[in-house]
């Protein structure tokens, strides 16, 4: 692979031979964290077979007792599986996807290797890719442990592009059927359908071209009408605390060595997916916030003293983000009421919780998970010396320019899609 302007490549793919793709391929990582339950099915699921969950660290155990040696574990999977030589490799190669949700719409993406030379998490980035939300520092170092010696990697980032005319991903659609099929399987655990295809080189290319196109100067000056502001052709949508795992594991190995040495480095790319942010079946869901280890009766009172005019009603008033005043609903037990902040100081609702929570946190024992179903949050919320909140949508129209204009917006701000339509795990790439 050598640079290109776009910052994303076609990459040496690897798919698993002779497997039962189902059991194979299992949902990302930070999924259902608070749901051991889940995971455990997985494993029940994907038995003996060889499968994408030997490979991975669900984050809900993260912090398990046992963690170090379920990384040693990982490792040892990724080699035993390359020694068996379980997979076939496709050189050079983009692949498109085709993924039905569970709500019958199907979703269309690329996966391909990003740069990570073009890439930056950090808060004012220039950078063409760049984090949609706030990166947490603490969470990188143990997602570390786990990529610094895996031979292996496999996706679940996401990232979108701003294609409102639907020129570079949208078009193969109409082509698959002269295109080389690589997997069409059910994904476990109610996650839809998945259909992948090869690209041929002229595909690749026009698609290359096409993103060229959407970061073109005169194009973003057009679209986004910010003088001066530098390109963003990749908004992380999904996984940035992956991606920028990938980027301090590339950025540790590069130390000591020529430029010319670091960019022939393997870790200096990561596997992604592409999604267009116009996708139809592409929806911006909230992430809910569920608190554990709390006093309901006191985070009652502090929410009431936290802002002017906030009042709590038994009225279940719809969700918004509205200048004038932002609504969002506050739960716990068997009970649900709607938090209304005037005159609110953050622009979204996120923004304004979030920064109330981490206040409150400081200063009172608790903590809080950030959950993605509404009836997983009503659930987990309703256990005692538990709440929650649940969250408007942002408008995903809204995304590109903001971060342009404003930076990253608050962590944990916008999923897209429900839990189980996220991207599940399928293709893998050598990191060594």
């Amino acid at each position: 692979m050598r640079p290109c302007r776009t910052g994303f490549f076609p990459a040496d793919i690897l798919l698993p031979r002779g497997c039962d793709m189902t059991r194979w391929s299992v949902v990302a990582c930070d999924q259902f964290t608070s749901e051991p339950e889940y995971w455990e099915e997985c494993s029940r699921l994907a038995g003996d077979a060889p499968s994408a969950l030997r490979l991975i660290l669900p984050e809900v155990y993260l912090n398990a007792p046992d963690v170090e040696t379920r990384i040693r574990d990982i490792n040892a999977a990724m080699q035993d599986y390359l020694d068996r030589d379980l997979f076939t490799v496709y050189p050079s190669a983009m692949i498109y996807t085709e993924r039905t949700q569970s709500d019958g719409r199907i979703r269309r993406g690329l996966v391909g290797a990003v740069d990570l030379e073009e890439y930056d998490f950090l808060p004012g980035s220039s950078a063409l890719i760049r984090a949609t939300e706030g990166t947490v520092l603490e969470r990188i170092p143990p997602r570390v442990r786990v990529r610094r010696d895996a031979p292996l990697e496999l996706p679940h980032i996401m990232l979108l592009i701003d294609d409102e005319r639907r020129r570079v991903i949208e078009p193969l659609a109409e082509e698959t059927a002269g295109m080389r099929k690589v997997y069409d399987f059910e994904l476990m655990q109610g996650g839809g359908h998945l259909r992948g295809f090869l690209l041929s080189r002229a595909q690749q290319q026009r698609v290359r071209s096409g993103l060229a196109a959407l970061c073109a100067p005169k194009r973003q000056a057009e679209r986004y009408r910010l003088p001066g502001a530098a390109p963003l052709l990749f908004a992380v949508g999904d996984g940035n605390h992956s991606l920028a795992t990938a980027k301090r594991c590339y950025e540790q190995q590069k130390e000591g060595l020529s430029r010319e040495e670091a960019l022939r480095l393997p870790s200096r790319f990561a596997l992604a997916e592409v999604v267009n942010n116009h996708d139809e079946a592409l929806d911006f869901e909230p992430i809910h916030r569920v608190l554990f280890g709390v006093d309901p009766a006191e985070m009652r009172s502090a929410l009431l003293s936290a802002w002017p005019g906030a009042r709590l009603t038994p009225e279940l008033l719809p969700l918004s983000n509205r200048e004038e005043a932002q609504t969002l609903r506050f739960l716990y037990g068997d009970r649900q009421e709607t938090l209304v902040i005037p005159q609110a100081p953050r622009r979204l609702a996120v923004g304004t919780l979030q920064a109330f929570l981490d206040g409150f946190l400081r200063s009172h024992a608790g903590t809080v998970d950030y959950i993605h179903d509404d009836d997983a949050a009503l659930r987990l919320a309703a256990a005692p010396g538990c709440c929650g909140f649940l969250l408007p949508p942002m408008r995903k129209d809204e995304l590109f320019g903001t971060v342009m204009a404003d930076g990253v917006l608050p962590r944990k701000t916008f999923s897209m899609g429900h839990a189980r339509d996220k991207r599940y795990y399928t293709e893998a790439r050598r990191l060594k």
